[in-house]
């Protein structure tokens, strides 16, 4: 069992900057497959970022450049660095784990971001 607690959300205006925390309950890197998901209202979740368990990151084109994902695997917490965000970013974000081999998720409660002026 894995739980995992994000914090870091808030409001900031168009072109600033937020740095999201994802605190796991457990030594999770190079066993788990971390990501950052976030959802708007009325759209489906979707897939931001990921951290694989070699330590390699992908990001959707849309936050590509802007937001870059750090693990500090002493305190197992992997980090979600958002720059130069915009209204479109405004949405719940969520980080999960998967175990490498598994298909299990376990999942965060999410922390709102809001980029408006």
């Amino acid at each position: 069992q894995v739980q995992l607690v994000e914090s870091g959300g808030g409001l900031v205006q168009p072109g600033g900057s937020l740095r999201l925390s994802c605190a796991a309950s457990t030594s999770i890197f190079r066993f788990y497959i971390m990501s950052w998901y976030r959802q708007a209202p009325g759209e489906q979740r979707e897939l931001v970022a990921t951290l694989t368990e070699d330590l390699n990151t992908d990001y959707i084109d849309s936050v590509r450049g802007r937001f870059f994902i750090a693990a500090d695997s002493v305190k197992d917490t992997m980090y979600l660095q958002m720059n130069s965000l915009k209204p479109d970013d405004t949405a719940v974000y969520y980080c999960s784990a998967r175990r490498v081999g598994k298909t299990h998720e376990y999942w965060g409660q999410g922390t709102q971001v809001t980029v408006s002026s």
